[in-house]
């Protein structure tokens, strides 16, 4: 997937994302990025992470239902 820098404001950039916008942390960025930049964007799934969020969503329910 591509996107595109549009602009910096600050510490953030703005990045056109199809039809929207999204703003991410300037240190986010590859070394070398400006505006115009044309990023190509990765996703992968942390399964580390997923794993203790799943463990915390079950914990609050059994919380919720008085199981806990």
């Amino acid at each position: 997937m591509k996107v595109v820098i549009d602009r910096f404001e600050g510490d953030v950039a703005v990045i056109e994302w199809g039809e929207a916008t999204i703003e991410i942390p300037r240190g986010e960025l590859p070394a070398g990025a400006a505006e115009g930049s044309v990023l190509t964007v990765r996703f992968e799934v942390d399964e580390a992470d997923t794993a203790a969020r799943r463990a915390r969503a079950a914990e609050a329910v059994r919380r919720l239902r008085g199981q806990g």
